[in-house]
């Protein structure tokens, strides 16, 4: 049985651990409340040789402000090839600088943690390309729930790390996965999203000097968590939250820096084509969502909105998996003029694996003609497609179609 105080396993833990055992640096970004602190505290307890920087303690954080070389020289003071923690990276972008010449000097390895990547773009800091391995820590998968039964999509596979946590996929589809919360009892589950989104709204607005615009940013968000999984459409969300489309726009590229959406693309051919088309965004948790949309944070909300809450996990964890297990993988989407779609197209560059969501236990042929057709234009490049299921069984729905329930995709 997982204990509810005991952290919990991580897919990133045995990279993580490689690398660092190898005295190599690593950077992982995330969201907030993702466990980034608690992954890195790993692997610092215990070591006798490491080094602490908590950026979001104010007093850390005018230190390195005022003088970043300080880096060096307390490194340089402290010896033996110290591993040095900078917790919210993105807070002193300048301390780039001195991490990449203490990692070309053979001085220390590095394990750097961040929520925000929009900070170091406008500083135009140098990411260490080929001295620090980049990673990217998501809210819980299905594997680290412990709710894999099998895997049929073999381009993804995945495993469970985690047994006896007693947490369902109807929970996740309203709570979201985030690791404080799945430990949390549920009936301080409510709170703790909200206070989460309050928190984001809050810190957001200050770092971008919106303080002015915080009651239109604040509506651009509810309304955005609410289109969460579709292509928005700009001109409505300015209309109906009092902001210019630039400024929606604008608006949107901070979600996706900070990590709360997630951008899904069209899946064309044409390079052109793709830019004259719009692409999905979803954002990054479940309960995030529902909590910014207002949404009720009850198990019954599963029933109110079972398809759209269905689409955004199975995506979410596609997005993952692919990201996390196979790097070289597109995650986009597919739609043609006349209203066929595809929700997610798996792009492995020399071939293609069409996959449609559906919140249904069962379906049949009929109900896949986005599929059908897509299978049907890029047979040179595909030759099978899968609908994810509520179902309990795998089914063959056509020669070229199957249906794979959830939990053993």
């Amino acid at each position: 049985m997982q204990s509810k105080y005991k952290p919990l396993k991580r897919y990133l833990n045995y990279e993580l651990g490689k690398l660092l055992a190898k005295r190599q640096s690593v950077l992982v970004l995330g969201p907030r409340q993702v466990g980034k602190t608690t992954l890195a505290k790993e692997y610092l307890d215990g070591n006798a040789n490491q080094m602490e920087y908590p950026l979001q303690n104010p007093s850390v954080r005018l230190e390195m402000e005022s003088d970043p070389s300080k880096l060096i020289k307390q490194v340089e003071g402290k010896g033996g090839y110290p591993l040095v923690y900078i917790d919210e990276g993105q807070k002193v972008p300048e301390l780039f600088d001195s991490v990449q010449y203490l990692v070309d000097e053979k001085k220390a390895n590095f394990m750097i943690t961040g929520s925000s990547a929009r900070k170091l773009k406008r500083a135009g800091v140098n990411l260490l390309p080929g001295r620090v391995k980049r990673f990217r820590l998501d809210p819980l998968m299905y594997g680290e729930l412990g709710l894999i039964k099998s895997n049929n999509l073999v381009d993804l596979p995945s495993k469970n790390l985690n047994k006896g946590i007693s947490y369902t996929f109807e929970e996740a589809m309203v709570y979201g996965t985030l690791p404080g919360i799945v430990l949390l009892d549920a009936e301080d589950r409510p709170d703790f999203l909200k206070a989460y989104s309050e928190t984001y709204l809050e810190e957001e607005i200050r770092a971008e000097a919106l303080s002015r615009k915080i009651g239109a940013f604040s509506k651009f968000l509810e309304l955005a968590a609410a289109e969460s999984g579709t292509s928005p459409n700009f001109l409505k969300l300015s209309q109906q939250s009092g902001v210019s489309q630039p400024a929606v726009k604008e608006y949107y590229n901070l979600l996706e820096d900070t990590l709360i959406v997630e951008r899904v693309d069209p899946y064309l051919v044409s390079a052109r084509k793709r830019l004259l088309s719009s692409s999905k965004y979803y954002m990054f948790d479940l309960g995030v969502r529902n909590a910014l949309s207002r949404m009720p944070l009850v198990l019954d909300l599963v029933n109110a909105q079972k398809g759209l809450l269905f689409e955004h996990t199975v995506m979410l964890e596609l997005i993952r998996r692919a990201r996390l297990f196979k790097s070289n993988i597109r995650v986009n989407y597919w739609r043609t003029s006349s209203g066929l779609e595809v929700d997610c197209v798996l792009d492995l560059k020399d071939r293609v694996i069409p996959i449609e969501i559906k919140s249904a236990s069962s379906v049949k042929a009929s109900d896949c003609k986005g599929l059908t057709a897509f299978l049907a234009e890029y047979k040179k490049k595909c030759s099978i497609g899968y609908v994810i299921t509520y179902g309990g069984k795998k089914e063959k729905i056509a020669d070229n179609i199957y249906s794979i329930p959830w939990n053993e995709m």
